[in-house]
């Protein structure tokens, strides 16, 4: 049934994902404050803030696929509301994305910061955020999904 609990959750896993592709990940100032670098989904920039001009931009497409990705599992786990052990791998599957793209944007972020400022960390944006929020739904929404399938199985034994 559609008007499940965990239909909100693995909807929500799904804005949240799609979330990740909008809103910055991760953003570093030198020392000086004069250049700064900013991780979205899409590139990372390096950008000079006196003259507002770009030095250098490199693509991360990787990271913003991953994360549409994972919305389409999400969204496609949803519409299988039939077959909760087939949800429940889906789900699983879907983890598993965002803990790669989590791991593949600590990577980034710690050698581009090597380089850049090695005396401060940056900080970590609302994107990042969404990717864990949406963990979070994820883990919750699979939770409802064992959830009812322990209630089918308790029925079928008094049957």
């Amino acid at each position: 049934m559609i008007q499940r609990v965990q239909t909100i959750f693995l909807f929500l896993v799904a804005v949240a994902m799609l979330l990740v592709t909008y809103f910055p990940i991760w953003s570093q100032v030198n020392t000086e404050q004069t250049e700064t670098l900013t991780l979205t989904a899409w590139n990372i920039t390096h950008l000079e803030v006196a003259s507002n001009t770009i030095v250098e931009e490199t693509s991360t497409l990787y990271i913003g696929a991953l994360a549409i990705l994972a919305a389409l599992i999400a969204l496609y786990s949803l519409s299988q509301y039939r077959t909760r052990t087939k949800q429940m791998f889906l789900n699983m599957i879907n983890s598993l994305v965002m803990v790669i793209n989590l791991g593949i944007i600590v990577y980034l972020t710690y050698s581009y910061n090597i380089d850049f400022n090695p005396t401060a960390s940056g900080a970590f944006m609302i994107g990042f955020y969404c990717i864990i929020i949406a963990m979070i739904f994820n883990i919750v929404a699979n939770r409802f999904i064992r959830k009812d399938e322990m209630l089918v199985k308790s029925v079928d034994r008094i049957r």
